[in-house]
């Protein structure tokens, strides 16, 4: 096995390990703000995606590419998604005029 591979393979399983550590340990009550919060990070994310698929050249790691620029796509739109849902929760509902106000008009 090609030995840049294995430590990409490395980093990759460590770095998954790492979020998954930290992400069970917020609670269900922060976890919205949080990641609606990190939607610069995805951005971030979208951009290096974007960056290597611009670069790529073989079949296989054009594919690859488009697969990390999908996925890092769904994660910005998702992450804008829940934001505008979390949002919506703050924002006062109208109020119906009342039946003595009608009346008097």
């Amino acid at each position: 096995m090609n030995p840049e591979l294995l430590a990409a393979l490395t980093v990759f399983v460590l770095a998954i390990l790492c979020g998954f550590a930290v992400i069970s340990k917020v609670p269900a009550t922060l976890h919205t703000p949080l990641m609606s919060g990190a939607n610069s990070i995805h951005g971030i994310v979208l951009v290096g995606s974007m960056f290597i698929a611009a670069s790529a050249t073989d079949t296989l790691s054009q594919f690859l590419s488009l697969v990390a620029v999908a996925f890092s796509t769904m994660n910005v739109v998702g992450g804008y998604v829940v934001t505008d849902r979390m949002l919506q929760m703050f924002r006062k509902k109208p109020v119906a005029p009342k039946a003595a106000d009608e009346k008097a008009a």
